[in-house]
Formats: structure tokens, C-alpha cells, sequence
């Protein structure tokens, strides 16, 4: 079973690893995902949602620069680094519950400022969808029983996200663009 200060750090990690890279990280697949379908039809070309992720899509030379970028605002902003760097267990629940409220807060209006979200799919959550035929399965999970072929129908357990806009600023033109947090001095 997971923890709960584990799914926190999941969530994070997989929150930032979809919106730069459009991917779970693999250790954290392997432990949690359930088999999907096998290969899927490739998606409808027509799609709009594929459509406006090859438009958002960055030259591969940015991809890591850009990671970083996104992980040294969440810092900057919400501290978010150092709170995941450090050993936690040795802090009552109701301190840690005060610190996840602050981090929480600062990197939410972080992200806001920097990325626009949109759901995946727009329905409400536990209610009836249907999952046609050519779906994108790197934008549509199947889980539970899954058997047979598209159309499925299921209750939809998570909207999912997908970045509608990026408003990142110009990255630094220095050797410091894999540096997430400087180091500070503090002249005496």
C-alpha cells in the first residue's frame, strides 16, 4: 500500500512529468498502472486535441531546459523542491499539514501563471462516458476490466489534464539553465 506523503510526491512528479514531457514517468507506471488495451488505433487526424499538442510541441534541444525551467519556478515561487528533498518523517502530521498548505497554494499560482490546463475529457467525474474508436492512449487511460474494442463504455474517474497554453518566460542565455535553485552565500 502507498503512503499518503508517497501518492503526494507521485502526483507531483507525474503533474509536472505530463506537462513536459506528455508522459508518466516509468517508475512510477510500473508501480501503479493496471495492463491497458494493447496497441491502440493510431488517433483520428482530425482530432483536435492532437492537433494542439503537436502545435505546443518544443524542439528536442528545449525539452530538458525547459523541464528545468518549470521545476525552478515551482521552486522559486512554492519552495516545492526543497519540500521534496527533505526527509519529512520526522514531522508531526499537523506541521506537515501547515507546510503542504503553503507549498500547495504558492506552486498552484505558479503553475497558473505559467500554464494554462484544460481537461481532457469535459464531463463530470463518476458519471457514464464512452471512449470511441482511434482515441489517443497516451490522452485516454483505460483501467478496471478492460476487454474488448472501442466504443467502450466506463464512469470516468479522472477529467485528466492537458496544457492548453504555455506562458514560460525566455529562458537564461547562461551556463545556469540546468540550475533549478543557485546556491546562496551569505557574505560575512
Amino acid at each position: 500500500m502507498i503512503g499518503f506523503w508517497e501518492r503526494i510526491v507521485f502526483a507531483i512528479r507525474c503533474s509536472l512529468s505530463i506537462l513536459l514531457r506528455a508522459a508518466i514517468p516509468d517508475d512510477i507506471a510500473q508501480k501503479l498502472l493496471t495492463p491497458t488495451v494493447p496497441a491502440q488505433p493510431a488517433p483520428v487526424a482530425d482530432a483536435p486535441a492532437v492537433s494542439r499538442l503537436k502545435e505546443a510541441e518544443q524542439p528536442a534541444s528545449d525539452t530538458l531546459d525547459r523541464a528545468v525551467q518549470m521545476l525552478a519556478l515551482l521552486q522559486r515561487d512554492g519552495r516545492l523542491i526543497d519540500f521534496l528533498a527533505e526527509n519529512i518523517s520526522a514531522y508531526p502530521d499537523a506541521q506537515l499539514g501547515a507546510a503542504v498548505r503553503t507549498i500547495h497554494e504558492t506552486c498552484r499560482q505558479a503553475l497558473d501563471r505559467y500554464v494554462k490546463l484544460e481537461p481532457v475529457l469535459d464531463s463530470e467525474e463518476d458519471q457514464p462516458v464512452t471512449v470511441e474508436a482511434g482515441f489517443d492512449p497516451g490522452a485516454i487511460k483505460l483501467i478496471g476490466n478492460v476487454s474488448g474494442v472501442p466504443p467502450l463504455r466506463g464512469l470516468l474517474r479522472h477529467k485528466g489534464w492537458r496544457v492548453k497554453e504555455l506562458k514560460m518566460p525566455p529562458l537564461p542565455q547562461d551556463a545556469g539553465r540546468l540550475v533549478i535553485a543557485p546556491a546562496e552565500v551569505e557574505l560575512l
